[in-house]
């Protein structure tokens, strides 16, 4: 289990996603702090990767959203973006 890094590297998230019968996890929505919630219409990828920026590891969602690609990460308990 990882322990939670504080990184101005990393924009923590709250997540809402369906935990799949195949023990698969699909995000459906994501919210940043003081920001209105943004809907993923798509997961386009989904695989094992490090965040090179933001350090950390676990698993890469390549999510559409608004028709931008966004990258999510899950880290064992946590979520988080690259920052920019």
């Amino acid at each position: 289990m990882s322990a939670r890094r504080e990184n101005a590297g990393k924009v923590f998230l709250t997540v809402r996603a369906d935990h799949l019968p195949d023990g698969r996890v699909r995000p459906l929505l994501f919210r940043a702090p003081g920001a209105p919630s943004c809907r993923i219409d798509r997961v386009l990828d989904e695989r094992e990767a490090p965040s090179l920026r933001a350090g950390g590891q676990g698993t890469r969602y390549l999510c559409e959203v608004d028709g931008r690609i966004v990258a999510l990460f899950h880290d064992d308990l946590y979520w988080f973006l690259e920052a920019d």
